[in-house]
């Protein structure tokens, strides 16, 4: 299992979620870092992946231990261009 670390803003952003889509984020979040497993893909023209769950995005890095939230948010023209 890999270690999740949060920027900051990735903790506001998370808690200005509704319930309901902040345990669906963590539990994805939770279950990439277990197994490997998520709708995720690397990012075109920057470094970096995202993990979709649902209409929510995690702007993530990782390395062999680490996984990195950047952002997250719900899935907007803008997303991809905040970070």
């Amino acid at each position: 299992m890999k270690t999740i670390v949060y920027t900051d803003i990735a903790v506001r952003q998370l808690g200005a979620l509704p319930d309901e889509a902040q345990e669906r984020v963590t539990e994805g979040i939770e279950r990439y870092a277990v197994s490997g497993h998520g709708d995720v893909k690397a990012l075109s023209g920057r470094s970096g992946y995202r993990l979709r769950i649902g209409s929510y995005r995690v702007i993530f890095d990782e390395d062999q231990a680490t996984i990195l939230a950047i952002y997250i948010g719900k899935r907007e023209t803008t997303t991809y261009r905040r970070n």
